[in-house]
């Protein structure tokens, strides 16, 4: 029997939608079947997908609904949540398309991979983003069941370390462990989130899988390529953000990695140490004839901006994840087109604005 699921369904599609092809694309995440919370390899890929009902029988389900969160902000960067339905269009392929289902809900049901960069370039400044991860943790982990997160470290290889859970201490307690050491896998530590991990039901509906990648960029130990990655995370209808660990006055060729990630996916990058520097007095800015000119490193004034800036990213990341709109939409060609990407473009009716949504997405069996 086919079934096509409509907007805003009830709980029991929700769960059906946890267990099935989702949205766009035949997920890549996956669990056995029996065996809450065991994550598997992907399986091939067919065009739909079945699902027993309590009778035994097999239900066959085509999901062709499209979900595209969105952040809308100012010309200073901050967000307008007061949009309503009417003041958004989006084009598919250039089509425009009729918003089925839309949504400005606070905080919205997330569930949220923190992947935290543990090669030799995170050791200058380890414990402060340590600190930030710890705090971004208990940003979007309140300890209620609608907010849940994994952590996967990555240095010489990506490793699950805290799987899919509600409980923000064990992250915390693994966090306060780690050292870094070693090459940066960043691009498996991104097929690992997207393929091996507890699932949490209604996924990526409700709720929206995002990453938070807290690192530098760099990748020089990962079997994976960016292009592959990129792929797997728009499948799987990922949000990638990032908080950089790039300094003020440096250069990182692994920022371009980032941005790429996070720009197609739509999502952002923070860089909360590109202007703490030039501001604090003793820090890389007050010289000292001692011989060779040496600098001397601030203390107290550096410690205090640093603070700052790391929270507002912090602030920033999650307060963007918890406050987007929400659009749903099916497309409405009569014959989809064969390309296997489709581009998407979201406008909103007013000027001087930013908006931030996914690049495109992935039709299911393509």
């Amino acid at each position: 029997m086919q079934l096509r699921f409509l907007v805003g369904g009830t709980p029991m599609l929700l769960a059906l939608l946890g267990l099935m092809q989702l949205g766009l694309m035949q997920p890549a995440f996956a669990q056995q079947p029996g065996s809450p919370g065991k994550a598997v390899q992907p399986a091939p890929e067919p065009t739909g997908s079945s699902i027993p009902d309590p009778a035994g029988a097999s239900i066959k389900v085509n999901v062709n609904e499209v979900i595209v969160p969105v952040t809308v902000t100012d010309e200073k960067g901050r967000f307008v949540s007061n949009l309503e339905k009417k003041d958004f269009q989006i084009l598919d392929e250039g089509k425009p398309q009729n918003i089925s289902f839309f949504s400005r809900e606070r905080n919205q049901p997330v569930v949220a991979g923190f992947l935290i960069d543990l090669s030799n370039s995170s050791r200058p400044q380890w414990k402060t983003f340590q600190t930030a991860a710890s705090e971004l943790v208990l940003a979007l982990l309140p300890g209620r069941e609608k907010f849940s997160g994994y952590l996967i470290g990555y240095g010489e290889k990506a490793e699950l370390m805290v799987n899919t859970t509600s409980d923000p201490e064990p992250f915390v307690s693994k966090i306060n462990d780690l050292k870094p050491g070693g090459g940066a896998a960043l691009f498996d530590a991104i097929y690992l989130a997207c393929t091996s991990r507890a699932l949490i039901q209604g996924e990526p509906f409700e709720p929206r899988r995002v990453l938070i990648v807290i690192g530098d960029g760099n990748d020089n130990a990962s079997n994976k390529s960016l292009s592959e990655v990129l792929e797997v995370a728009q499948r799987n209808l990922v949000t990638i953000y990032g908080i950089s660990t790039v300094a003020y006055g440096f250069y990182s060729t692994g920022s371009d990695n980032l941005t790429k990630l996070a720009e197609e996916t739509g999502g952002r990058v923070e860089y909360p140490l590109q202007n703490v520097y030039k501001d604090i007095s003793g820090y890389l800015s007050t010289p000292s004839d001692e011989g060779n000119f040496a600098y001397h490193v601030g203390s107290g004034g550096f410690a205090s901006a640093l603070a700052s800036a790391l929270f507002r990213s912090v602030a920033n990341v999650s307060g963007e994840i918890t406050t987007q709109y929400i659009l749903r939409y099916t497309p409405n060609d009569a014959e989809p087109s064969n390309k296997t990407f489709r581009g998407l473009n979201v406008k909103v009716a007013l000027p001087d604005v930013k908006v931030r949504a996914r690049k495109g997405y992935y039709p299911v069996g393509r």
